[in-house]
């Protein structure tokens, strides 16, 4: 396996209570050429000195604050402006990886000559206890494929930075993550399914994400000002995603 830099984008907004756990989960990666572009949304709990403790003691730990607050996609936009790596791999700063995501990933992708790729996750609660439902990927997903139910975790995603360029995140406050997908999948046909559980994706109460009909709006925003579909195609999809919460199949 190629030794190329990984740089980790990660947003964060007063994730103080989660973020050693998470940095701790990149710390401990069995692959150690890598930076994380830790870029703050100007937090007002403790998160910026918490991060700043953990800069003094690893040097690949880069910590950057947003004069205002601007949500997720700017500063996930800012991260990826100040990584260097060859290949660029996407981590919430409330979720935690396996100790060899990285090492397994790169192989995966090498191996396969992929630039474009997610793992499959498992849940956990706040407490960091699994709940027991493991999110599986699908071998390739497309365009179409990631509107119908975007089965790709975000911070499962790592891509060949030399091979697909760098991005800016549409700038939405909520499913910024899937308009990045599906921006770079107009780039790149696929992403490539890696089977392996890698990622533990952390089910958080109140969070925007948790409230599902507040969520519908970005979804609207997403397809319609973004993506330009259609409203019949817009209404569709979002009665695909309503059908699929309810019945808990996603």
């Amino acid at each position: 396996m190629k030794d190329g830099l990984v740089s980790i984008i990660m947003p964060t907004y007063n994730c103080g209570r989660f973020i050693v756990e998470t940095i701790s989960s990149i710390q401990n990666q069995t692959y150690e050429n890598w930076e994380v572009e830790i870029v703050d949304d100007c937090s007002t709990d403790d998160t910026k000195e918490i991060v700043e403790e953990l800069a003094k003691k690893d040097s690949r730990i880069h910590y950057t604050c947003l004069e205002i607050n601007s949500g997720a996609a700017v500063a996930r936009t800012e991260a990826m402006k100040l990584a260097q790596g060859e290949y660029m791999a996407f981590c919430d700063s409330d979720d935690l990886w396996m100790p060899d995501k990285l090492e397994r990933q790169l192989a995966f992708m090498q191996e396969n000559n992929y630039a474009f790729s997610c793992t499959a996750y498992e849940q956990i609660d706040e407490q960091s206890k699994s709940l027991n439902r493991v999110i599986k990927t699908v071998r390739k997903t497309d365009y179409n494929r990631l509107l119908l139910d975007c089965p790709v975790g975000n911070s499962s995603v790592m891509y060949h930075v030399g091979t697909m360029g760098k991005f800016e995140v549409p700038n939405i406050r909520k499913r910024n993550d899937d308009a990045l997908w599906l921006t770079m999948l107009k780039k790149e046909k696929y992403i490539w399914g890696m089977p392996d559980v890698l990622m533990r994706y952390r089910i958080r109460k109140n969070s925007i994400s948790s409230n599902k009909l507040a969520v519908i709006k970005y979804h609207w925003i997403l397809y319609r000002e973004i993506e330009h579909l259609s409203v019949f195609r817009s209404v569709f999809h979002i009665c695909w995603w309503c059908f699929l919460k309810v019945f808990r199949i996603k």
